[in-house]
């Protein structure tokens, strides 16, 4: 067994079932002292059982991800318990899946709610543990709905992509402390799918064949800001890329120009994977002064 976690802590919310309580059983079965975070609190207790009923050790934390007082006190107890946090899982999550146009905004605000700002406030209570450790591993669920898009997941694509932006920047933020941020994209059966897929489709979309890029995604040896997609035993990667582009100056016709070089401005041979955001202005800048006579 090449990735193991023996003496690591992990944090794992929304794993009272699916992928959360998928990736807690894999965690614990490698060694890590695992803190089973769900709303429901007889789920997580049903999940801290499974894993003691395997040899590991864990321990139950209940309350919502959006809970700051909850989520310290789920911090403050790890730390009580076992004196170190190395590994933070934001699985939570709910949909309310409707049209753009019928969707009620206290639902959008609902879903940014629990999956973001979640995922914000679980990352912040464990931050500055990790940057004194110089040891963290973060992974923030993103979805192909963020991704890509999804009919009828405004608000879920909008919270899911948010937290690539988050991912982004933390990684940059934590590289100097040893803290590690990716994104995982999963396709898997759960309860928020149920129904919306066929019935051999969903039984080879398991949580477990979406966990494995968990387990490296969290390990000694992970990656930072990638963003990885997984589903029934197949493993992507998805980027953010940057065209070379085109420059057009600024006089009076540009608005025509960007029309007519669109797609020389579209032409991704010479893309890149820019590292920070200045890059993108750094490339339009250079390429300003190029034109200069």
């Amino acid at each position: 067994m090449g990735i193991e976690f023996k003496g690591r802590v992990a944090i794992v919310t929304g794993a009272g079932g699916g992928l959360g309580r998928q990736h807690a059983l894999a965690l614990a079965a490698r060694g890590a002292q695992v803190v089973v975070n769900d709303f429901a609190a007889a789920a997580a207790q049903a999940v801290v059982a499974e894993i003691h009923a395997a040899g590991g050790t864990a321990m139950v934390a209940t309350g919502s991800v959006t809970n700051e007082t909850a989520v310290a006190a789920m911090v403050q107890a790890t730390m009580a318990a076992w004196g170190r946090i190395d590994i933070l899982v934001n699985n939570a999550g709910i949909l309310r899946d409707k049209s753009f146009a019928k969707m009620d905004l206290a639902d959008f605000r609902l879903v940014l709610d629990v999956h973001l700002m979640g995922a914000v406030i679980c990352t912040q209570a464990v931050w500055n543990i990790m940057r004194t450790q110089k040891y963290g591993r973060v992974v923030m669920t993103t979805s192909s709905s963020g991704l890509y898009g999804n009919f009828g997941q405004a608000n879920y694509g909008a919270a899911k992509m948010a937290l690539v932006g988050l991912m982004q920047t933390l990684s940059i933020e934590g590289a100097k402390d040893g803290i590690r941020v990716n994104c995982l994209a999963p396709t898997a059966a759960t309860q928020m799918t149920a129904g919306l897929m066929p019935a051999e489709v969903l039984a080879a979309l398991t949580p477990a064949s979406v966990t494995p890029a968990l387990l490296h995604l969290v390990s000694e040896d992970a990656p930072t800001r990638a963003i990885v997609c997984a589903g029934a035993g197949t493993f992507e990667r998805a980027y953010i890329t940057l065209t070379k582009g085109v420059h057009l100056g600024s006089g009076a016709d540009v608005p025509e120009q960007v029309a007519a070089n669109i797609d020389a401005i579209s032409d991704r041979s010479a893309e890149t994977v820019p590292q920070s955001g200045s890059e993108q202005g750094t490339n339009e800048v250079s390429q300003a002064f190029a034109a200069r006579p």
